[in-house]
């Protein structure tokens, strides 16, 4: 039976964001709690549109519509009226239920916009500064957001931009500087060189002077990856991965394999690692890889991987050193963010429906 709770919209939204991080951070099973709020009792001033689930599911389970509004009830919360909103796959993993959260729930990890207000205890940021905003649920028009992963927009960076940037760029940043430490002249492997993080994962590595293969499903993705950097493509839908690789370096293999599509590229990641060399595996698009016998690793003495971003992020200093580096190549045109479609707030469904069946190519955003 579900029991009518009467919650204000600060407190509601509080609720969110702590129950969102603690799940992140834990990965504990979720324990689903049923609301019904009271919208013919509260005043439209307090209310906001949001995308948010009450269980998990194919896109059909998003909902959008007016829920609480969030706002200050700790010291140390920033209170933001998103402009963009950034669309990852780790959205679609929230919605599925292949990474818990507590229900029910805003989902969407990153955004930018204007901030609203703070808590007593904020210091770096003020209302009317332009940020982005990391890890609390943000398909919505506003996000109570925690200092500590809140920061500035450099000037040259506008919202979307940032939203573009943030948790892709991050992401991408920290997988070839801690996952890995790509070096000059190494090989690398990128699935999915197309796609958002595929994309900056092929710039970066060129930019620290690697030699980069990215694998395509078609011949428009592969024109879009050669722009990005990539030394050489495989388009998967006809050729043979393994092969080419072993082709490509004379049959020695790769330093690293960069691997976010899971399931399906598993195998070929392992074959097409050199000895000594490493297998990171970050992203789960085809699905999860599969259990298998960690001895496989001996064959080659792999070395093997499976980052979160959120654990290179846990403390401020961390957030603020990363999101300054990647801003700043953002700035200065060192990184180019590849926006392939906005999307209104009410159209995330659709955006979901594109992004889990590869039509997209970059990065996907919302516009409240």
């Amino acid at each position: 039976m579900t029991i009518p709770v009467r919650l204000s919209s600060a407190i509601f939204g509080r609720l969110i964001s702590r129950c969102n991080l603690l799940s992140q951070r834990s990965h504990i099973s979720s324990l689903a709690r049923s609301f019904t709020f009271p919208f013919s009792t509260m005043s439209t001033a307090n209310l906001m549109k949001a995308v948010h689930i009450t269980r998990t599911g194919g896109p059909e389970v998003l909902e959008y519509s007016e829920i609480p509004r969030p706002g200050i009830t700790g010291t140390e919360d920033v209170l933001i009226k998103n402009l963009a909103i950034g669309i990852n796959y780790i959205d679609t993993y929230h919605r599925s239920g292949l990474y818990k959260l507590t229900l029910p729930t805003v989902i969407g990890r990153e955004g930018a916009g204007i901030v609203e207000s703070v808590g007593e205890g904020v210091k770096d940021v003020r209302p009317g500064d332009r940020v982005v905003h990391f890890g609390a649920p943000s398909y919505a028009e506003y996000t109570t957001a925690n200092a500590k992963y809140v920061a500035k927009l450099p000037e040259g960076v506008d919202f979307k931009l940032g939203a573009a940037s943030l948790l892709q760029g991050l992401t991408a940043w920290t997988l070839v500087t801690q996952s890995y430490s790509v070096q000059q002249d190494d090989w690398v492997l990128i699935h999915a060189s197309a796609g958002g993080v595929g994309l900056l994962l092929t710039q970066l590595s060129k930019r620290l002077g690697a030699n980069v293969i990215g694998t395509v499903s078609t011949p428009e993705k592969a024109e879009i990856a050669k722009a990005a950097g990539a030394d050489h493509i495989i388009n998967y839908s006809h050729q043979n991965v393994i092969e080419e690789v072993q082709r490509l370096t004379n049959k020695h293999g790769v330093h690293v394999v960069y691997d976010g599509v899971g399931a399906s590229t598993w195998e070929a990641s392992l074959a097409c690692a050199r000895r000594l060399g490493s297998v990171i595996s970050f992203g789960n698009a085809s699905g999860p890889v599969p259990p298998f016998t960690i001895l496989r690793l001996a064959e080659k003495n792999l070395r093997l991987m499976r980052p979160t971003l959120f654990n290179y992020l846990t403390t401020k200093e961390e957030f603020q050193k990363y999101t300054a580096e990647l801003l700043e190549m953002v700035a200065k045109g060192n990184l180019e963010i590849k926006i392939w479609k906005t999307y209104k707030l009410s159209e995330a469904k659709q955006a979901h429906i594109d992004l889990e069946e590869r039509k997209t190519s970059g990065k996907l955003l919302l516009e409240p």
